[in-house]
């Protein structure tokens, strides 16, 4: 499976930004579908990640990023709301797939003034 994301860019503190990304084939909705991000010099952090039995955020995220998912089309989005300056990352999207984990190409998300 590929998976291609998009929406990624600049927007100032407290502005909001959706990424999307599309599967390039289906992914079951018992599989996990979702969004990690990761910072120069850190690991890859969850942000938010989709099942049919759960769904589960960042605590750093909680209350300001809704994570959807549309199985038919075999996408997953995020939005994300109230950014802040520590939002800045690079922002993976995440399938499990075939019992591996697959990961998209990353899309870059800066948040300044």
């Amino acid at each position: 499976v590929q998976l291609q994301a998009y929406g990624g860019g600049l927007v100032q503190p407290g502005g909001s930004l959706r990424l999307s990304c599309a599967a390039s084939t289906s992914i079951p909705s018992r599989n996990s579908m979702g969004w990690y991000r990761q910072v120069p010099g850190k690991q890859r952090e969850l942000v938010a990640i989709m099942s049919i039995s759960s769904t589960n955020y960042a605590d750093s995220v909680k209350g300001r990023f809704i994570i959807s998912r549309d199985n038919a089309k075999n996408t997953v989005d995020l939005q994300m709301n109230s950014l802040k300056p520590e939002d800045t990352a690079i922002y993976y999207c995440y399938a499990y797939q075939n019992s591996r984990s697959k990961w998209g190409q990353g899309t870059q998300v800066t948040v300044s003034s």
